[in-house]
């Protein structure tokens, strides 16, 4: 038997800038990424990138690295969930690889 099942992964992106005592001046990326499989429950996972001051300004970069940085979280993050589900249906130590 074979069923199809849609999950849907949503980024957020949001981009302020910040001043600090050492970089003085910087652009701070932040993305949110949401996994939505269907169920109540939704993941979620986080990235940041900041953009130096003397770099410069192509803020898609920003977004590239926040995002994904936080496609990377909600990985690793959905893996230790899988492996706490194989652990429990199957009570062994589980390390599944990324």
């Amino acid at each position: 038997m074979s069923a199809a099942k849609h999950w849907t992964v949503d980024l957020y992106l949001t981009e302020k800038t910040a001043t600090d005592e050492y970089d003085g001046e910087a652009v701070r990326t932040h993305a949110e990424a949401r996994l939505s499989t269907g169920d109540d429950e939704e993941m979620r996972g986080w990235g940041n990138a900041r953009k130096h001051p003397a770099d410069r300004d192509v803020p898609e970069i920003g977004d590239e690295l926040a995002a994904a940085r936080a496609l990377s979280d909600l990985a690793h993050r959905l893996l230790h969930v899988a492996a706490a589900d194989i652990e429990s249906s199957t009570g062994q130590q589980a390390a599944p690889r990324s």
